[in-house]
């Protein structure tokens, strides 16, 4: 069975402004904030209220999101996690499917 190239993805995406403000109380909330504190060995971390949608892997996008966001996955200050499932069906988004967020560890 070949493997499917995907020469162009469309990654962008609008999010009501309702929908987006309950996910992003739960990606902020202090529980989601320390839990992630805790796996990472850090003392805190910041949402930076960016998201993205993953994109299939090409030679355009070899790390598998939009590049304009590659420059936080090379760097140690920032962490890009996949939002939890049971957070996206809390805050009623089902497209797209997936989405990733970007926190800041601040020490």
């Amino acid at each position: 069975m070949p493997i499917k190239i995907v020469q162009n993805f469309d990654s962008s995406f609008t999010l009501e402004p309702e929908l987006q403000e309950t996910l992003f109380k739960l990606l902020m909330s202090e529980s989601f904030v320390n839990q992630m504190c805790q796996h990472l060995q850090c003392e805190k971390v910041e949402f930076t209220k960016l998201l993205f949608q993953p994109v299939p892997y090409s030679l355009a996008t070899p790390k598998g999101m939009p590049t304009e966001f590659e420059k936080y996955h090379e760097s140690d200050e920032y962490i890009i996690i996949n939002v939890p499932p049971n957070f996206m069906f809390s805050a009623k988004i089902f497209k797209p499917s997936r989405l990733c967020a970007i926190y800041r560890k601040c020490g």
